[in-house]
């Protein structure tokens, strides 16, 4: 891509964000992720596909030879059967399932329909996050916001994992957590956000030795500056003008950008050694 594709046009949403209304639209690989069979008879679970990089996660994985179910949230609907049509189109499983990952009900519903869905669950994706930047200091973070924050990206992990570990340690699975260039290089606009994936990084190394042994590798993909629905929807208009600017390449990414990312580490056959690593796919910012 050329400087021209850095910034975008201001812009602004109400969260979660939709596909729809962005300028320019994302690419998720639509007419340029080319499937190999690397992931041919594998079930996966992608929170959060409906949209962004989880979007992306479903088509690659989808074009990969794998049936996948995928969550969305309620006012996601138009978006889920975006990704449900063009994923289905590989004649592949597609199930789409309503939740909030918010509750450990819910949670466990998940994993349940979706091994029912599926026949079975290979791969865990825990991709769905929650993020709102705040232009003032830390007494802006209310309780309810805190508290949407830890429970999407953390409790939601962690819920999903332990319901999922059962079917996943079946045939050896793979768990693979959605952590950011965040937990290394923290905005102090997304003190609560950077904080959980901060997290998310030591709980990937800590399973990684726990489930080992139980033949479940478990990995993570740090993304940088990805153009997806949650930009609009929880930045300031102004900000999306520079968004993506400060990397080394000088631009953002695109979810199809992030997708292969995935696919390398559910693939047995290119990450079967592969385990309590964190992959930065973020335009050159360094992840260590």
């Amino acid at each position: 891509m050329s400087e021209e594709s850095a910034g975008f046009p201001a812009q602004q949403q109400d969260p979660p964000g939709l596909t729809g209304p962005m300028v320019p639209q994302p690419d998720h690989g639509e007419s340029s992720y080319v499937g190999s069979g690397r992931l041919d008879g594998r079930r996966a679970l992608v929170t959060g596909g409906d949209s962004g990089i989880g979007r992306a996660v479903v088509l690659a994985f989808a074009r990969e030879g794998a049936d996948v179910a995928f969550t969305f949230q309620a006012g996601e609907h138009e978006d889920a059967a975006a990704t449900v049509e063009v994923a289905a189109a590989t004649g592949r499983t597609i199930t789409a399932i309503e939740a909030d990952l918010r509750l450990r009900d819910q949670c466990d519903a998940v994993v349940h329909q979706a091994v029912d869905a599926l026949g079975g669950l290979d791969v865990l994706v825990n991709n769905a996050g929650f993020q709102m930047a705040r232009e003032q200091g830390i007494e802006e973070i209310t309780d309810e916001s805190l508290d949407s924050t830890f429970k999407t990206n953390l409790y939601a992990t962690i819920w999903l994992t332990r319901a999922a570990v059962p079917a996943l340690r079946e045939r050896g699975g793979s768990i693979i957590n959605n952590t950011s260039i965040q937990a290394y290089e923290p905005s102090t606009s997304l003190i609560d956000y950077a904080s959980t994936k901060a997290a998310l990084n030591n709980i990937t190394v800590n399973l990684a030795a726990e489930l080992g042994p139980q033949g479940i590798r478990v990995n993570a993909v740090a993304p940088g500056p990805i153009w997806t629905p949650l930009q609009p929807a929880t930045q300031p208009p102004e900000k999306l003008e520079h968004f993506g600017e400060d990397t080394p390449l000088g631009r953002a990414g695109q979810p199809a950008e992030v997708a292969p990312a995935f696919v390398f580490l559910a693939c047995e056959e290119t990450a079967s050694y592969v385990s309590g690593t964190v992959l930065g796919v973020t335009g050159g910012k360094p992840v260590f």
